[in-house]
């Protein structure tokens, strides 16, 4: 029923709806829910540590034997920079001395720890039917582990170079990132955000440059997205921001609360984390950033910006707040993700036969 049906057969999935995996906003009931509803259910794994992403298959595994994907960041770990952390905590230092709270230590700790021989081991144990990245791809014979322990390999383009080279340089899929998208951009060989395009211009460049299946993510969040994707040649969609509202999603009230506010608008920021991601405007974004050059390199600046979240938080302020959200966010509703999954599923099937009804009656 559908018009593409390329990644339902690679995948063994029932409706072509990715979840993004969203680190710290989803988890095992998301992943469930979506892969119930015959999508794509995906566990966020980049800032889990091993038992946790193993305990999570296994839950994931005893409610459903549907297909699941599990996401990793392939981000370069950065150099220690000591003089620009100390510099960027100096421009922080009336924040911290507002709020009372206490800066961190230096160096700064990255936390994060890109893909690598463990991590792999474990998709090695695991093998899951799907696993995607953020950033790029893994070196390529940890590339080459995760493909013969039978997974479909998935990984973001923001643009038509990074989606040929991933394509050249092994993903079964790639997923076409536009602006709109909330959260992290994919980006891993583009350096500049302000070149970057809209989904739905992306889309089909994408598409008319690579031989394998294209996923629409950015600004999606109902049928006409949906319908829209597939007229542009996708073969499925990732739909992020309209999951957190659901009842699954691991966020803050305050955070439910900014997404069904029209304003303020979103913006994407480096400030929050030291790469470049699209967030709800607050006043630390406003005055900082979008965009500072003197924030430490990704993911360092999240150390810098989290005590002042947590005591802001407290107080019920979100001016330090991480609240990734793409520009759809007006069009979310408050349903559970299972059910969601399946409306947009209708709906779109409904309006792409409306749609050939309309083209044939011409």
């Amino acid at each position: 029923m559908w018009p593409d049906t390329r990644l339902l057969d690679l995948f063994g999935i029932e409706v072509p709806i990715v979840q993004a995996p969203m680190a710290a906003a989803t988890g095992v009931e998301m992943a469930v829910a979506v892969a119930k509803a015959g999508g794509l259910g995906s566990l966020p794994c980049a800032m889990l540590a091993a038992d946790k992403i193993r305990s999570g298959v296994t839950e994931i595994r005893s409610h459903t034997d549907r297909p699941i994907n599990l996401n990793f960041f392939c981000h370069v770990a950065p150099d220690s920079d000591v003089a620009r952390e100390r510099a960027w905590l100096k421009c922080l230092a009336p924040y911290y001395a507002e709020l009372g709270a206490a800066p961190p230590a230096l160096p700064l700790n990255a936390g994060l720890v890109p893909f690598g021989e463990d991590t792999c081991s474990l998709v090695e144990e695991l093998r899951p039917e799907v696993t995607s990245f953020h950033f790029g791809l893994p070196a390529l014979d940890l590339l080459q582990r995760v493909k013969a322990a039978g997974c479909r390999v998935l990984s973001s383009a923001t643009s038509v170079r990074e989606a040929r080279w991933l394509y050249e340089n092994g993903a079964d899929v790639v997923i076409a990132q536009g602006a709109e998208a909330g959260g992290h951009r994919g980006m891993f060989i583009e350096t500049d955000v302000d070149t970057q395009i809209g989904t739905f211009a992306l889309v089909p460049q994408i598409v008319d440059a690579v031989p394998v299946p294209v996923i629409a993510a950015g600004g999606i969040a109902d049928a006409r997205g949906v319908a829209a994707a597939f007229a542009l040649g996708a073969a499925g969609v990732q739909i992020g921001t309209a999951y957190l509202r659901a009842p699954e999603a691991h966020i803050s009230e305050l955070h439910r609360a900014a997404l069904k506010k029209p304003e303020p608008a979103t913006v994407i920021t480096n400030v929050l984390t030291g790469r470049p991601a699209r967030a709800i405007l607050n006043r630390f974004i406003k005055e900082q950033g979008p965009i500072a050059s003197e924030a430490p390199a990704f993911p360092l600046a999240t150390q810098d910006s989290l005590p002042l979240r947590t005591k802001a938080e407290a107080k019920g302020s979100a001016d330090f707040s991480s609240f990734w959200s793409g520009e759809a966010r007006a069009l979310g509703r408050d349903m559970n993700a299972e059910d969601l999954t399946r409306a947009i599923a209708e709906e779109s099937l409904a309006r792409l036969r409306s749609l050939t009804q309309v083209s044939g009656k011409r």
